[in-house]
């Protein structure tokens, strides 16, 4: 069949991409989500304090909310960066010049540790 359509890429191969860019998406969400509770978590400690009738101090000037953005943020430029992902591969497959690349999963893994270490940080200092 692939000798009657040279150049063309297979069906399963595009939905291969379209299910690639899905979880993409799906990382992204997560990433943002995890953000927004970053961010919030100082609120729901404050709730939770006054629930229990007990006095909690809380650190105005924590890194919680900076964090917290950042990760929403690195959840929308993954968005974008796994959309240009799948026309670039979507283009390929048509042109039958598929290659290989890791640069988006470099980039979110170096970008994910960082922050991960900034978490870690901030949560030794505030205990």
């Amino acid at each position: 069949m692939d000798s009657e359509n040279p150049g063309n890429a297979k069906v399963s191969d595009h939905l291969a991409n379209e299910r690639t860019f899905l979880a993409w998406i799906r990382t992204s969400i997560g990433i943002m989500a995890f953000g927004f509770v970053v961010v919030k978590f100082t609120l729901f400690i404050k709730q939770i304090a006054l629930l229990l009738g007990k006095d909690v101090v809380i650190h105005q000037h924590g890194y919680s909310s900076f964090i917290g953005i950042l990760l929403v943020g690195v959840g929308a430029v993954t968005t974008i960066l796994s959309y240009a992902r799948y026309t670039r591969i979507k283009k390929q497959l048509d042109s039958n010049s598929y290659k290989s690349s890791t640069l988006l999963i470099t980039m979110l893994t170096v970008l994910i540790l960082f922050i991960s270490i900034s978490l870690v940080t901030y949560l030794i200092q505030s205990t």
